[in-house]
């Protein structure tokens, strides 16, 4: 998967808004005002950094060579997955997922409700 794939599966989703807070250079994904996803866009080879279950993050590092600890994030809540290695899209889809199901899981109930009234 490259990073125009990443961005075009990322926007298609629910409630989601693409920004660049902290520079022109991090793209940043959020549902509800609140981060799943975050691509830095100046680095040699495309990866993302996605929050993750703690329990299976760690599965997914022994599992995978190219899903690391969240490179400068909570590397209990977060992995950095490389994008154009080895891993199939079905896979990075997934974890895509999942990072956007656990932030929806965890909005505030007034964020609930907005969230499914949201097209």
């Amino acid at each position: 998967m490259n990073v125009e794939e990443f961005q075009l599966y990322c926007v298609t989703k629910k409630a989601v808004s693409e920004e660049f807070p902290f520079d022109e250079v991090t793209m940043v994904f959020k549902v509800m005002g609140k981060i799943f996803a975050i691509c830095p866009l100046d680095e040699v080879e495309a990866r993302v950094h996605l929050k993750c279950d703690p329990e299976r993050a760690i599965e997914l590092r022994e599992q995978y060579e190219d899903i690391f600890p969240g490179w400068h994030m909570n590397k209990k809540h977060w992995n950095t997955v490389y994008l154009e290695r080895s891993l199939p899209d079905a896979l990075i889809t997934k974890l895509i997922d999942h990072s956007y199901d656990l932030v929806v899981s965890g909005l505030s109930k007034r964020l609930q409700e907005e969230y499914e009234c949201a097209e």
